[in-house]
């Protein structure tokens, strides 16, 4: 998957996370369950942060012959 992608699913999984967390300050019944929702995005975006930026570093270093 290119950077533009990535960049693009992590906007959207943060997206995601902040409606969880709009909702639930209008669902109090339903608070903590919303933001542990919140939280997995949140969660997912940042995994697919440090992979793409694990790969480009792992692409980018030289390696000893």
């Amino acid at each position: 998957m290119n950077g533009h992608a990535i960049f693009e699913n992590v906007r959207r999984y943060r997206g995601i996370a902040s409606l969880y967390r709009q909702t639930a300050a209008f669902r109090p019944s339903q608070r903590w369950s919303l933001l542990e929702q919140a939280s997995e995005w949140e969660a997912r975006a940042l995994s697919e942060l440090e992979a793409y930026f694990a790969a480009r570093t792992d692409f980018a270093t030289p390696r000893a012959a």
